[in-house]
């Protein structure tokens, strides 16, 4: 990890100083360096230099295809007008540097603060489902000429509440074992059993094959802390990582069920309304489209237990916050099925 100590002598990883990985940018010489982000996918740091702030980015998974596809993409995007914060290029004109067999990358540094749906009006969010709207549109458009580029998952149907049964009393069993336990501990023994319950009673309502939303390029993993606003508008959608090919309607109902969630475990409908009828005006999606992607992530959301995972199976608290309100997400989703659904879809 790189560290901010002494500028003149931070290492990478590999042992090269900060500055001569800079100057294959030509960003001048450091003078900070601070981390801002570490994460599964990234570690990320602000750099002040002689040349003004930036963003460097340590791509953990390596993969320079990948890494290249999404500089390729959001320059597009810039060149379009969409808020995205592009690759510098080095001397060679290539935007990710290898060292060692790390893949970095230089950004320019984007002044803004991230918003969730509790500090967006309704009509900041009607823009919110536009300008995710207008991402997959022109997604499709930039990377039109792309190959290789990944599939589709290759499993259509939703996730197998036998597999879910499972799961749940592994983590119940984990959960009870915790000592000492916390009121988090109870609260989780406490959703999982009320999961089950649902599961047993939800199980015939299984998305099948046919019920696949259309396919297209999507962020991958749009949500507030990836999108930030400078002002009441949005200055930059970041962290490009999971830039792929799946349901897009499905990306639009996952991120609204992150920005409209509010403490309680409820979706605030008029802005999911808002902002869901921006989305199909902005790209053309069917009701139908919609439709099918409320059921989809209806189903994975009961199904899925992945910040239980990293607390009780990875020891990693960094998601607990987060739990309460998903967790009562899930069970209100189930009981105002219908509602949801129209929101979206009205």
């Amino acid at each position: 990890m790189l560290r901010s100590s002494d500028v003149r002598t931070v290492t990478t990883p590999g042992g090269h100083t900060l500055g001569s990985l800079l100057r294959r940018y030509g960003a001048g010489e450091p003078l900070s360096c601070e981390p801002v982000a570490e994460g599964l996918l990234n570690h990320g740091y602000r750099l002040t230099t002689t040349h003004g702030r930036f963003f460097l980015k340590h791509h953990l998974d390596g993969d320079r295809v990948a890494i290249a596809r999404q500089h390729r993409a959001t320059r597009r995007l810039a060149a379009l007008g969409l808020p995205v914060a592009p690759p510098v290029a080095g001397a060679d004109g290539r935007t990710v540097t290898v060292i060692d067999g790390r893949c970095y990358a230089l950004h320019p540094w984007i002044e803004g603060r991230h918003r969730d749906g509790a500090a967006l009006t309704r009509p900041q969010s009607r823009h919110l489902g536009t300008l995710l709207g207008q991402v997959h549109t022109a997604l499709e458009q930039v990377i039109a000429d792309d190959t290789g580029g990944p599939r589709a998952p290759h499993e259509r149907t939703g996730a197998d509440p036998a597999r879910t049964f499972e799961t749940i009393d592994e983590l119940l069993a984990l959960a009870r074992r915790t000592r000492p336990r916390s009121s988090f501990d109870e609260l989780a023994e406490h959703r999982l059993l009320e999961r089950r319950t649902l599961l047993e009673r939800e199980a015939h309502r299984r998305p099948t094959a046919a019920q696949v939303p259309a396919t297209g390029w999507v962020h991958g993993d749009f949500h507030p802390l990836n999108l930030l606003y400078r002002g009441a508008e949005p200055a930059a959608i970041v962290d490009w990582d999971r830039l792929g090919v799946q349901p897009r309607a499905e990306e639009a109902v996952r991120a609204a069920a992150i920005f409209f969630v509010q403490p309680a475990g409820t979706l605030d409908l008029p802005k999911v309304r808002a902002y869901a009828g921006a989305y199909r005006r902005a790209c053309g999606a069917p009701a139908a489209e919609l439709a099918a992607a409320v059921h989809r992530v209806w189903w994975e959301r009961l199904n899925d237990f992945w910040m239980l995972d990293w607390r009780y199976r990875l020891g990693d608290r960094r998601a607990d916050p987060q739990f309460p309100a998903a967790a009562a997400l899930a069970v209100w989703w189930t009981r105002e099925y219908a509602a949801v659904r129209a929101a979206f879809t009205e």
